[in-house]
């Protein structure tokens, strides 16, 4: 019995399975994936070795989780963490229909953009609507998850994948537009240029379905090897 299915087999010890595809929300998980991740890449052992085991990081799934990850966008972490803090205070409790029906000046006020503020109010509208069902992400393969994510106006690549990795748990959850993830790819790698978001597709192939976990062990060794902060806050232009 491979990993994947021991996982899988965990999952149904207490009934019916809570799904179909690996997720990572306990350090058990993650565990899991580590070593699974290392039995398809052996390379992988030494970026451990440097990194040490990556931290879990969850982060609130639902509305409040996304519309986190939307502010944080091309942001530093504290400036991020400011904006978020006057926006959350603002709207308590934070609900899309207030963030639906807010007026653009009182957003503009806490320190939003103007095209963050449209996408807020565009992914409000989709969930307060129903046409987005954030709930129902959490049951479906990543892929499958991101596409739904980002027929949503205003939710990008970037922002739909990091929602999946650490608001949702998606073990192959694939983040390929973030800058810190890409240079981390570089230097483990000793690749001659740092890989385009196009490029970092087939190069993560072979760790289906743990390319979540690889993201999170490549942010811990960048980490470390660059000795300063890499969360992933920046996704490219």
């Amino acid at each position: 019995m491979g990993l994947w299915h021991v996982h899988l087999a965990r999952s149904m010890s207490y009934g019916v399975p809570r799904t179909m595809f690996p997720r990572i929300d306990t350090d058990a998980d993650l565990t899991i994936g580590l070593t699974a991740l290392l039995a398809a890449d052996p390379r992988f052992a030494e970026i451990m070795a440097v990194a040490g085991t990556p931290p879990l990081r969850r982060r609130p799934d639902g509305f409040a989780g996304l519309a986190a990850i939307i502010v944080s966008q091309q942001l530093s972490t504290a400036s991020a963490a400011a904006i978020w803090g006057r926006l959350s205070a603002a709207f308590d409790p934070f609900h899309c229909g207030a963030v639906r029906r807010a007026r653009t000046p009182k957003l503009k006020r806490i320190g939003l953009s103007a095209p963050k503020i449209r996408a807020l109010k565009a992914v409000a509208k989709a969930v307060e609507d129903g046409a987005l069902d954030l709930a129902a992400l959490a049951s479906m393969p990543a892929d499958e998850a991101r596409s739904i994510l980002t027929a949503v106006h205003g939710i990008g690549p970037w922002t739909a994948d990091i929602y999946l990795l650490v608001c949702l748990g998606h073990a192959d959850a694939w983040p390929a537009g973030d800058l810190a993830l890409q240079e981390a790819t570089r230097i483990a790698f000793a690749l001659t240029t740092r890989p385009t978001a196009k490029s970092m597709v087939p190069l993560a192939e072979p760790w289906r379905p743990w390319r979540g976990v690889a993201a999170r062990l490549l942010w811990a060794y960048y980490r470390a090897a660059k000795g300063r902060e890499a969360a992933p806050i920046q996704p490219t232009a």
